[in-house]
């Protein structure tokens, strides 16, 4: 399965060189980060790069890609060594888009298509020879109005900001053969980072002892010490940890917790049970999840995860345990998560996320001590903005040079990442 192959740490793969004597090219993935590196045995010709994916055969012909998107996106995301790589790759132009964002129809969908008639009809002109299209912030909604004006377009892929394919009609482009893929995922990294982080302050109880200092204490543990949970259960070694989501988030954690060799279970309807045994992890339900020493969230919100968590789900977390979340407040209730800290029974959590946002200034949650905040930084970084388009063009690569691409959206991604019903 493609899924697979996202797991993987690194792997090479060697593109036969078109013609004569136009080296070879290795392609190194380094972890984490999806770059692709390319070494060549002797100098690199644009020549080398130039084919196209036409039905599943290789061919000579150099591919045209249009991005289309605001200024901003192109400012903060086709940028340094993969703007290089796509030039090398593909001949390609850019369409400024800069519409006003379709205003969300749920509380937990964004990414809205510019609404600007204008840049429809300069969107339409400019696709009769485009190969591949490229979308971010201010693109229109590619619909079928729209392909019908790009008959060489062959795949459309989405940049960031639009996780929930609003800017794109996939079916629309599945029924014209046009392949669909996304690199939204581009800030999961450091998600999955700041995790790994609020896993071990929350283990440490180290908010409350934080709060300690700031309030002009300095003491250490001592005599005292059976009373702090982050003494009697402060190491992450061997701890049986609970996942809930297993997506691009969750498999990265699982790969940054394997040095602490913990028992790790799974809550994910979506994911195949190949994906899990490939990720070493055991697939159970939300129940035990919740039962487990350190549970941490990084599910998707959408309506059947939108308060997902409550009373009855939070009342199963075992005292000294640890409860973090990344991935967006509402999966929880924010009452019943307030409610179950002051029980007082050693349980901490370490939050990135809360409902509302911003937290507001009267809210109980700023001031209970087994309580760790962080302002929803979790995915920001100066790391992801060009990541997201080193994906994108890990993508290219891949497609026009005649092999599988990884991130494709299809009915069962858009599934989970719509709340319907597992496929």
């Amino acid at each position: 399965m493609r899924a697979f192959t996202v797991m993987a740490a690194v792997y090479a793969l060697r593109a036969p060189a078109p013609s004569g004597d136009e080296p070879a090219r290795e392609h190194v993935r380094h972890p984490g980060d999806g770059r692709v590196a390319a070494a060549a045995a002797g100098p690199l010709s644009v020549r080398s790069r130039s084919c196209v994916s036409d039905g599943g055969h290789v061919t000579t012909a150099r591919p045209r890609i249009l991005i289309c998107a605001n200024a901003k996106a192109r400012d903060n995301y086709v940028v340094g060594p993969a703007a290089e790589r796509l030039s090398v790759l593909a001949d390609r132009s850019f369409l400024l888009s800069e519409g006003a964002a379709a205003p969300a129809g749920t509380g937990w969908q964004w990414g809205g298509p510019s609404i600007d008639p204008g840049d429809r009809v300069r969107l339409k002109a400019a696709l009769g020879d485009i190969d591949a299209l490229i979308v971010c912030h201010g693109a229109p909604l590619i619909d079928d109005e729209i392909l019908a004006t790009a008959p060489r377009l062959r795949l459309i892929g989405e940049l960031e900001g639009d996780r929930f394919a609003n800017r794109i009609d996939v079916e629309a482009a599945a029924a014209r053969g046009i392949r669909v893929v996304d690199t939204t995922h581009g800030s999961s990294p450091p998600v999955a980072e700041w995790a790994l982080g609020l896993i071990l302050v929350g283990l440490r109880n180290a908010g409350a002892h934080f709060r300690r200092l700031v309030a002009g204490e300095f003491y250490r543990i001592g005599a005292d010490r059976g009373s702090d949970p982050g003494w009697r259960m402060s190491e992450l070694t061997g701890r049986r940890v609970g996942l809930i989501g297993l997506g691009h988030i969750g498999r990265r954690l699982v790969e940054l917790l394997a040095p602490f060799r913990c028992d790790i279970a799974v809550h994910d309807p979506y994911v195949p049970k190949e994906v899990a045994l490939a990720s070493h992890v055991e697939l159970t339900s939300l129940e035990d999840v919740m039962s487990r020493e350190v549970v941490v969230c990084c599910a998707p919100i959408t309506p059947r995860t939108h308060r997902m968590i409550g009373a009855p789900q939070l009342a199963l977390l075992r005292p000294d345990s640890v409860f973090v979340n990344v991935s967006r407040g509402a999966i929880v209730d924010p009452d019943a998560l307030i409610a179950r800290a002051k029980q007082d029974d050693g349980v901490r959590f370490a939050l990135d996320v809360f409902d509302p946002e911003p937290i507001p200034v009267e809210s109980e949650i700023r001031r209970l001590p087994n309580i760790f905040l962080s302002p929803h930084i979790a995915s920001l970084s100066q790391e992801c903005g060009p990541r997201f388009f080193a994906f994108m063009v890990d993508e290219l690569e891949r497609f026009f040079g005649g092999r599988e691409t990884m991130f494709d959206i299809t009915p069962h991604v858009l599934a989970n990442r719509r709340g319907l019903p597992p496929t």
